[in-house]
Order: structure tokens, then sequence, then C-alpha cells
């Protein structure tokens, strides 16, 4: 097997260093988008029949990246390390899959952000206006509680179930969006902080196959 030198050797072990870190990255977006996803505030509202899911959608995509990550970034070192031109195409194909997964997570987080919103105050609107639905009734105080907060009108349905409130407390509608900006939010810096990230990555492994194959055919 040939063995590159000089320069393009630096460039293999900071092929590897990099894949290391992205394989540790890999690991801080699963967890992120783990807790994303299992998060007893966001589960808690969004339960119950006729909840959104929009909003997980884009967790979904988060958890699927990271998860492709770690797997690429432990293949991309043995890559570097083995020297395979196969290896680190591969390596620079599956990085360009995630690269489009993290930015369309990215791009889904600020681009539905206010879709999203828009439908999880919607369901709060319905379980709130709807007092003789038991079920509605629960859903309304998770929001209550969860959220500090109570009503989204000056409807007499939002005073009587909010009638023990401080007149002080903030209108659900108002923590709805604040809160879930926070968690788009996150979702998007990610998204397309690591994609930025792994352009590095794509530049070091297609330096490094084009060398070893120079390499190989001036042997």
């Amino acid at each position: 097997m040939s063995k590159v030198q000089g320069g393009m050797k630096c460039v293999k072990y900071l092929l590897f260093v990099f894949n290391f870190i992205f394989w540790l990255s890999g690991l801080f977006v699963l967890a992120v988008g783990l807790w994303l996803r299992f998060d007893p505030e966001t589960v808690e509202l969004l339960t119950g029949d006729g909840a959104p899911n929009t909003f997980f959608i884009a967790v979904y995509i988060l958890l699927g990246a990271g998860g492709l990550m770690m797997i690429v970034g432990f293949f991309g070192c043995f890559g570097a390390v083995r020297e395979s031109q196969c290896l680190l195409a591969s390596f620079f194909a599956c990085l360009l899959i995630i690269f489009g997964a993290e930015i369309a997570a990215g791009v889904f987080g600020f681009m539905n952000k206010e879709q999203i919103v828009e439908e999880v105050q919607k369901f709060y609107s319905s379980s709130i206006a709807d007092v003789s639905n038991s079920n509605a009734t629960a859903i309304a105080s998770i929001y209550h509680k969860t959220l500090n907060c109570c009503g989204g009108s000056t409807s007499d349905t939002s005073n009587t179930l909010c009638e023990e409130t401080a007149e002080d407390t903030q209108d659900c509608l108002t923590a709805i969006t604040g809160f879930f900006d926070e968690k788009l939010h996150i979702i998007g810096y990610i998204g397309i902080g690591v994609a930025g990230v792994m352009i590095i990555g794509m530049i070091f492994s297609m330096v490094l196959c084009c060398a070893i194959r120079n390499n190989r055919e001036v042997i």
C-alpha cells in the first residue's frame, strides 16, 4: 500500500483528528435531538388527539443526521488511517448526504417556525374553548402549568379557566411563541453549524483522496 508523504501526511492526520471531532459532534447532535424529542415540557405540550407533529419532523431529521454522523465519523477515521480511496470517497458521499440533511433540518426549522407556532397556538385555543370536554380542559391545564401562562384572549371561556390566575400572568399564545422559538432556533443553529464543519471534512477527504491517487499513479 502506498503512503502519502510530506504535506499530505499532515492532511491525513488532520482528517483523522477531524473525524474524531466529527464523531463527537454526531454524539452531541444525537443527544440534543433526543433531548428535544423527549423533553418533558415539549412532550406534554404536544400530546393529545389532534396535537401538531410538525415540530417533531425537524427533530427526527436531526436525530437521523446525528446517528449517521457517528457512523460516518468512525469509518472516516478508518479510511484516513488505511489511506483507502474507496473509503474516503464513500466518506465524502456520506458527508454530502448528511450535509443536506443538516441544512434541511436548519432550513425547515427557520422556514416553518411561524407555521409550527401557529399550529400549537390553534391546538391550545381549541382546547381552552371546549370547556365541556374534560380531555380538552386537561390539555389546556397542561399548557397553563408547563408554560406558567393562562388564556389567549379576553373571552368568557378564558376568564373562567383562569379566574384564579394572577393578573400579571402571561397569556399562553405569547408563551407558546417564546417556547417554540427557542427550541426551533436550537435545531436551526445546530443544523447550520454542523453543516459548516462538514465542508471542512469534505475538503480534507477529497484532498487526501486525490493525493493517494496521484501517488499511486507516480509509482
